[in-house]
């Protein structure tokens, strides 16, 4: 990887080396692996736009929030993800260190970031797509490694933007391109939301897609996305996570059903799903 190079902690340095020199084949013969067979944790580590929500924000929803719907009661998801986090505010904040302290062999870390790694005037946010980014990245994928996990890595849901002709634009820059990239790189099994998700909005079109996201009376918000835009990007991961052989058939559920995302049941479920609290 070129360009500048991150001032990773000697502590995080010394602890991602002693994770890394545990052999996987012991860490996986341990009781607590055989006692987890059958069962696993989706852990996300990203932004907003994958993020629990909870009922001051409504209608905004996080894709990680509708997940589970598409998902068998062997996979549990545990959604990190948080509101204005890139990959670097995300570790400098510790919060990969407590993925990586509850994370267990068998389990599988999705990590999406890209809309505030793009944030150049915020250093505590910002990253360099062919440097730093992919550097921060590899922080993920070697602490899950580590630990036995399966590391995901995951492009950004693509922004809401068309063009004066009514074509979908892309919004983030060279961001995939250096998530496929540094996929290819280390062997990373990659699930590529943001060139799935322009093209469901090229499909549905200027009008149409304004169901999708958090469009109010008071706001016109062409980031985030509401209940319909959740479970459409969520049915989004849930396919590439079987497309791309890192959940089996028999664990990823209703691809093809229709999910009534107005109905009480949906709120409630909304409101109550586990997940991080408020940051």
């Amino acid at each position: 990887m070129k360009g500048r190079h991150i001032d990773v902690s000697t502590t995080r340095r010394a602890t991602l080396a002693a994770l890394a020199a545990l052999p996987l084949a012991a860490v996986a013969a341990t009781p607590a692996a055989a006692a987890h067979r059958g069962r696993r944790t989706l852990f996300i580590a990203g932004d907003s736009t994958a993020a629990q929500k909870y009922v001051d924000a409504k209608p905004e929803t996080g894709w990680g929030m509708a997940l589970p719907f598409f998902l068998s009661s062997r996979v549990e998801v545990a959604n990190h993800a948080v509101n204005g986090r890139s990959s670097k505010s995300f570790v400098d904040e510790g919060r990969l260190d407590a993925i990586l302290a509850a994370i267990r062999p068998g389990d599988l870390l999705l990590i999406q970031f890209a809309h505030n790694d793009e944030k150049s005037a915020d250093p505590t946010r910002y990253t360099e797509p062919w440097s730093t980014y992919q550097e921060y990245l590899k922080l993920y994928v070697d602490g899950a490694r580590a630990k036995g996990a399966r590391p995901v890595l995951a492009t950004s849901v693509e922004r809401r933007k068309f063009d004066a002709a009514g074509n979908a634009v892309p919004t983030h820059g060279d961001y995939p391109a250096a998530m496929r990239a540094l996929a290819r790189q280390e062997g990373v099994a990659l699930l590529d939301i943001q060139a799935l998700s322009l093209a469901l909005w090229q499909k549905l079109g200027v009008e149409e897609t304004k169901v999708y996201f958090n469009w109010t009376a008071t706001e016109q918000d062409n980031t985030h996305a509401n209940p319909p835009g959740a479970i459409a990007v969520a049915r989004l991961v849930a396919g590439e996570l079987l497309h791309r052989r890192v959940l089996p058939a028999r664990d990823v559920r209703r691809l093809g059903d229709e999910i009534d995302e107005l109905s009480e049941v949906w709120a409630a479920r909304l409101t109550w799903l586990p997940g991080t609290t408020p940051a």
